[in-house]
């Protein structure tokens, strides 16, 4: 089948780091938006990244990749965010020793605020936006109150990574396959307080719950195992994978981005994002917060409806409190 003729421009911001570089490859080869899709690449990077990014796009050239139409290299943020369709925003500051929260986020807000600016004067009319820099709700939060003439419901967050660790859980549990697991559900936060929640999630169809208690010797036992081992695991399955490999969760955090647009954009009964929040399940209106969700392959949109029992609504509510602490935190210092 032939590609189609128009390209499809995707900005990937900190593009000379290393989730930038394990990101490019695939979405030039398809990945991401399919194999009849072009793309076009605008890498945007600091000035201190630009030899890095320029390097990566050596590379890509030499890939000799049929679906890439064009790389471009800047450090100007107009220029990168340019007709751009897909933005996936990598680039953000990271936690050093002593830094207060409050500082981190002021700091992503200087990065994330002229970012969203810059979406709203260059980018294309149907731009979606996915925030992987952390603290990752709140600074898609920061660059969708930057760009208030783009609808919320096109700036998202990645909770994927959760998603797709809280599946390998589950299936390293049950001694089966991850693909044979559906409708798991990450709540809140892209941090140790979110929620992931097998209560409606299946195993080749039989109730999740049911499996592991079948698997781990009875309800309290799949229960004990879901809230010392699962959940904690989980939520801080990003510090393991530092501590074991020395380095960042990289090619995991590029997998679940990709994983993220292409299921927005092709469409999926059920996985899990960050998005503006309409006030489903008591979540405050316009926090960008992680919910179960399906696409059609217009946008993503909350799965409404679901019952949530006491033991869920106390951790989704934890979570919650968290993203509005943060908000509030950001909006103190007059950023949003």
């Amino acid at each position: 089948m032939a590609p189609d003729a128009t390209p499809t421009t995707v900005t990937i911001t900190g593009a000379g780091g290393q989730i930038g570089y394990a990101l490019l490859f695939r979405i030039a080869a398809g990945d991401m938006l399919g194999p009849d899709r072009p793309v076009r690449l605008r890498l945007l990077e600091i000035p201190q990244g630009m030899r890095a990014a320029e390097g990566a796009a050596l590379e890509l050239m030499d890939g000799a990749f049929p679906l890439l139409s064009d790389v471009e290299v800047t450090d100007d943020a107009r220029t990168g965010f340019d007709g751009c369709n897909v933005a996936l925003l990598v680039g953000a500051r990271p936690r050093t020793a002593g830094m207060e929260r409050a500082d981190l986020l002021e700091a992503n807000a200087g990065i994330f605020g002229p970012q969203g600016a810059a979406i709203a004067h260059a980018a294309a009319p149907d731009v979606r936006v996915l925030v992987v820099g952390n603290p990752a709700n709140t600074n898609a939060l920061i660059a969708s109150a930057s760009a208030p003439d783009v609808p919320a419901e096109r700036f998202a967050a990645l909770t994927r990574l959760d998603h797709n660790r809280a599946l390998a859980q589950v299936a390293g549990a049950l001694e089966r396959p991850a693909a044979s697991i559906a409708r798991m559900t990450i709540w809140g936060n892209h941090s140790a307080t979110q929620f992931p929640d097998v209560d409606h999630a299946v195993v080749d169809g039989m109730p999740a719950r049911a499996a592991l208690a079948a698997r781990l010797g009875g309800k309290q036992a799949a229960l004990t195992w879901l809230d010392e081992t699962f959940i904690p695991r989980v939520a801080k399955r990003g510090a393991e994978i530092i501590e074991v490999r020395g380095s960042s969760s990289v090619g995991s955090a590029a997998a679940a981005a990709i994983d993220h647009v292409r299921d927005e954009t092709a469409g999926v009964a059920w996985t899990s994002a960050a998005v503006v929040s309409h006030g489903e399940y008591g979540v405050p209106e316009g926090l960008i917060c992680s919910f179960p969700v399906s696409s059609d392959g217009t946008g993503y949109r909350v799965i409404e409806g679901l019952e949530v029992d006491a033991r869920a609504r106390a951790r989704i509510d934890a979570s919650v409190a968290e993203l509005v602490a943060e908000r509030d935190a950001v909006a103190a210092r007059g950023l949003l």
